[in-house]
């Protein structure tokens, strides 16, 4: 097996996300995560362990079906591991009912999902404002916090515009401005430049190693641009760590 970062107790509690010897299998046809019976199992991912903290950018790569989305799923606490540990925050994620993990995730955690999931009924205004609702944001906070991401990613004359009016990276720059909006202690990002053009591409990169100044950042692509501006790069096959550059 490859070499792997393999966090102690003291570099997990000090890491915005720390998974230890993580692993993932999935039950073809259904029969719970653990698998059982004589249900084929999928192992999605084998025993990686990495670490990341406030103030890098973690870049996740590997061919199509390597586990890159499930890993992202687990360190944002979208998923709990069949064994091993994921430390959100401080947290045992597998350790929290499906409403902690939602608590923790809006608390801590923004997501930017590679098929955007915006509210087709909400402008980009409300969709970027949409966690501050949860937060407790008074509107006019909501709307000040929304305005100013947009206009960092450049939609400052898209505010009132639904995602059906928006082009496919006119969205993705929506989700990320969403991701961003409560300030959150993590960043996941799956395939952030994947519908851009190389500039605005660049744009949101800049973006995202500018917020890694506090932040962190962990991001899965096939894009050579966008693992480039990572600290470090964790290349998974087959579900286990290839090789961490």
């Amino acid at each position: 097996m490859a070499q792997q970062q393999v966090p102690d107790a003291e570099a997990a509690a000090d890491a915005a996300v720390a998974a230890d010897a993580v692993s993932r299998s999935y039950t073809r046809g259904g029969g719970g995560i653990f698998g059982g019976g004589d249900a084929p199992t999928v192992q999605a991912l084998d025993e990686v362990s990495m670490t990341v903290s406030p103030g890098e950018v973690v870049g996740i790569a590997g061919p199509s079906g390597s586990g890159k989305s499930t890993l992202l799923h687990l360190l944002a606490g979208l998923d709990v591991p069949t064994s091993g540990t994921v430390t959100l925050a401080g947290e045992d994620i597998a350790s929290l009912s499906g409403r902690q993990r939602a608590r923790l995730r809006l608390d801590n955690v923004g997501i930017v999902f590679q098929r955007f999931h915006l509210l087709d009924a909400l402008s980009a205004r409300a969709n970027v404002a949409l966690p501050l609702v949860e937060l407790g944001y008074s509107k006019g906070r909501r709307r000040e916090r929304a305005e100013t991401l947009l206009a960092e990613v450049g939609l400052d004359g898209r505010l009132t515009h639904k995602p059906g009016q928006l082009s496919g990276g006119e969205q993705q720059r929506v989700a990320l401005a969403r991701a961003l909006a409560s300030e959150p202690a993590l960043i996941v990002a799956d395939e952030p430049t994947g519908e851009l053009d190389s500039e605005t591409g660049e744009r949101v990169l800049d973006l995202l190693v500018d917020i890694a100044d506090e932040q962190a950042v962990v991001l899965a692509s096939h894009d050579q641009q966008a693992l480039d501006v990572c600290d470090r790069v964790v290349y998974l096959r087959d579900g286990a760590v290839e090789r961490v550059v």
